[in-house]
């Protein structure tokens, strides 16, 4: 209801409380109390302890991108002076054991070589499972067999830790500016709890099932990598056999339908094998197929193409290759065309 021009206008009650040091019709700065009801200052979030096991390439990408988000990094590697050269990278605190590790931190990450690796430090002598501690959450971030991760859950929730299975797909360099896809397994109650964490690993994280459908996920898209790596070295090398210049036809497959971010971080292997460090060896490639070929028996799935893929890796290993890029297949293609010698 209008008031009518006679009434005489309202006042603020600050302008007749003159001696009120404090205005009530606004806050005063630098409190939360003079707010309206139920309003509390936000509080700084409080910084997590995360434990990084397992140092290589890509753990080691992993733990630079933890720091940088201002965590406090623990790390454990089986060889300590590894881990030794990237603590003083990033100020991180060295452990002996990975239960020193997951007995200091709110989050322990386990990035390791295999499914025999993940076995020994989770449920080994002075493995995770020893230093776990109720309301933390270990993750492992490895490429093994499904069964693998769900075989030490049983010892990991005894402590009354969680679990989740979450490797990640991207390239080192992705690793190291917290740019991964994450694709996780396990309970949405642990997700969340760890999602502070894997939020500064990731631009992209899916929760795609139980435990163990990180593993399956992650091996079903190394499926598809291992076959775009070899489809790629074989279109490469015929364009190469046909007089076309290396780096053009490189980038004209690139720029076509096969385009894809694959095709833009691995552009360097392709074209200077000998002169780029090593990403990805294609002995732990060979792995990954084995791991495929095998999930793929067990679930009556055919995968001739990663068959396939396997052959021509295990060929190639044979030849002296085991530790260079697994790029290197173009390499071998080459070779088995011009009879050149193994560099």
């Amino acid at each position: 209801m209008r008031r009518s021009s006679g009434s005489p206008p309202r006042t603020c009650r600050c302008r007749r409380r003159r001696r009120s040091r404090t205005p009530r019709c606004r806050p005063s700065t630098g409190s939360s109390t003079r707010f309206a009801a139920g309003w509390t200052k936000p509080s700084e979030p409080a910084m997590t302890t995360v434990a990084m096991v397992g140092t290589g390439r890509m753990g080691s990408g992993m733990a630079h991108a933890l720091a940088a988000a201002g965590h406090r990094v623990v790390l454990q590697n089986r060889t300590r002076d590894r881990a030794e050269a990237l603590a003083a990278e990033i100020d991180a605190t060295i452990v002996a054991t990975p239960a020193e590790a997951a007995a200091t931190a709110d989050v322990t990450i386990t990035m390791l070589a295999d499914d025999d690796a993940v076995a020994a430090v989770y449920t080994g002598r002075d493995g995770l499972v020893e230093g776990a501690r109720a309301g933390t959450v270990l993750v492992d971030s490895s490429t093994v067999r499904p069964d693998t991760i769900r075989a030490v859950e049983a010892p990991v929730r005894a402590t009354g830790a969680g679990l989740l299975d979450a490797p990640v797909s991207g390239s080192t360099a992705f690793a190291r500016t917290g740019s991964l896809t994450l694709m996780v397994g396990g309970e949405a109650s642990d997700l969340e709890r760890a999602r502070p964490v894997l939020d500064a690993l990731a631009k992209t994280i899916h929760h795609v099932g139980p435990l163990g459908s990180g593993a399956a996920m992650k091996l079903a898209i190394n499926t598809v990598i291992y076959g775009l790596n070899g489809a790629l070295s074989e279109g490469l090398v015929l364009a190469e056999a046909a007089g076309i210049d290396r780096a053009l036809a490189y980038d004209v497959i690139a720029s076509g339908a096969p385009g894809a971010p694959y095709l833009g971080y691995k552009r360097a292997a392709f074209l200077d094998p000998g002169g780029t460090p090593v990403a990805f060896a294609l002995e732990l490639a060979e792995k990954d197929l084995r791991l495929i070929t095998e999930l793929a028996a067990a679930l009556g799935v055919e995968v001739p193409q990663a068959a396939a893929n396997l052959e021509l890796i295990r060929q190639a290993s044979t030849e002296g290759r085991a530790t260079q890029d697994f790029s290197t297949v173009a390499e071998e293609l080459r070779a088995r065309r011009t009879g050149a010698p193994v560099a």
